[in-house]
């Protein structure tokens, strides 16, 4: 008789629970269900396998995903390879962190509390706003969250945000915007970034806030003072959509006067994973603080005068005033969230802004090499940090399927979710990637074409 899998009980412990029962045999527990309706054969799946047997059929089943660490990656579009320090996976993989979850008695949850608390502080201090929460789910949601806060506070009901910002994420911005019938306004754009003459015309006493990316899922950099003047202009809210690596070079939002930031903070220390699971950051100003979904964690004292972290602002969410809160979040990505920490503090301010000083600088190098080849030109001209849109004389599918046969998955096909940009494709290019890689990427796709 083969194993039953991963059931629990021996065939004694089930004699004896049916003995207990004053019952011979299993079926019994069900002669409450008409016997018409019941099933009368075998349900037609395999027989159960053993764990060896499973554990082997998994292994075959994975070992079909193509993964960076034996191909070399040139595919971003919203999650990147970055190069992650041991200590990040040594620290998040201790019991005390990788077990908890979040503290709803957060006395006896202290060390926890501070990594949050200390996450916050990183974050504010990154994005140059105010007050962060405790992270979200991821960065899609963060914006349609930090949509909804804008919303709410100016008591108005339309949003603009750029065609520029990444595709999915407007996607679940217009699902939340749907159930709270809201309308979402989209921007155009030109040469890479929003179209500041559009949004201009679009701006009225009826608009709760813009949206933009920096950089824009085309990795251009956008001009965030003007646009942030143009949305302050009329009342709205101005949110920022950020690459927290980019932070480490470009001046961040809150310089501008953006009133909210949000990011996925994957890049900070969390592996690409197939896709999940990322955190979503949120950070705003102390006037919207208690618009702000989710967790926050605050600092205090203790009756003994000694340090202590406490649960904050927690009537805002929704398992204590249900319909009366902020946003239905009700958890957080805290070991996403301890990852980013670990990852921040261990890199320390000179060691982001060296990140994210390669990643520009190679970009710029794979921009000369690529665009050296007959046939491949820049989509954009505008300045970019690590991602870069090229146009191709060739199908990009066609192209990745070839460059896959060489160990390399290539880009991001544009005409996807853009159909006016044929044949084109976005490229990434952070500090992971090396020279060499850069030019087998151009030696390879030379060939190709």
């Amino acid at each position: 008789m083969k194993p039953f899998g991963y059931l629990p009980h021996t065939e004694t412990e089930r004699k004896e629970m049916l003995a207990f029962l004053g019952l011979q045999q299993t079926e019994e527990l069900f002669d409450q269900i008409p016997a018409e309706i019941r099933l009368k054969e075998p349900i037609q799946i395999p027989q159960a396998w053993s764990e060896l047997e499973l554990t082997r059929q998994f292994g075959r089943m994975a070992a079909r995903n193509k993964n960076t660490e034996e191909y070399v990656s040139f595919l971003g579009a919203g999650a990147y390879e970055h190069a992650i320090p041991a200590v990040v996976e040594a620290i998040v993989g201790r019991s005390e962190f990788y077990t908890a979850y979040t503290p709803y008695q957060p006395e006896i949850s202290q060390g926890i509390l501070q990594a949050i608390f200390e996450y916050q502080t990183m974050i504010c201090e990154l994005t140059g706003m105010e007050v962060s929460n405790a992270s979200l789910y991821d960065g899609p949601t963060a914006m349609a969250e930090a949509g909804m806060m804008a919303c709410a506070a100016t008591k108005r009901t339309k949003l603009l945000v750029s065609r520029a910002v990444h595709p999915e994420y407007r996607e679940v911005l217009k699902t939340y915007a749907y159930g709270q019938r809201l309308e979402i306004v989209e921007i155009g754009m030109g040469d890479g970034l929003t179209d500041l003459d559009e949004l201009g015309d679009r701006m009225g006493d009826d608009i709760a806030g813009c949206i933009v990316q920096y950089p824009n899922f085309f990795g251009c950099v956008e001009p965030l003072e003007e646009l942030a003047a143009l949305t302050r202009h009329c009342g709205a809210l101005f949110i920022a959509v950020v690459n927290p690596i980019a932070m480490g070079i470009l001046e961040p939002p809150g310089s501008f006067g953006a009133d909210i930031v949000v990011a996925e903070g994957q890049p900070l220390g969390n592996s690409l994973s197939f896709g999940g699971p990322y955190l979503g950051i949120l950070a705003t100003t102390r006037a919207l603080v208690r618009r702000m979904p989710g967790r926050i964690i605050g600092q205090t004292t203790d009756l003994d005068g000694r340090r202590a972290f406490v649960l904050t602002l927690q009537a805002r969410e929704q398992h204590i005033r249900r319909e009366k809160a902020t946003s239905n979040v009700c958890s957080n990505q805290a070991l996403n969230a301890l990852a980013a920490t670990v990852y921040l503090s261990y890199m320390g301010k000179q060691g982001l802004c060296e990140v994210a000083r390669q990643c520009m600088l190679k970009t710029q190098y794979a921009i000369e090499r690529l665009t050296s080849i007959k046939g491949v030109e820049r989509l954009f001209s505008t300045a970019v940090f690590h991602e870069c849109a090229f146009k191709l004389p060739a199908s990009p599918a066609a192209v990745n399927k070839k460059l896959l046969e060489h160990g390399i998955i290539g880009g991001y096909e544009l005409a996807k979710d853009y159909p006016r940009y044929e044949n084109s494709v976005l490229l990434a290019f952070t500090e992971a990637r090396t020279k060499e890689e850069i030019d087998t990427l151009a030696e390879r796709l030379e060939a190709v074409l």
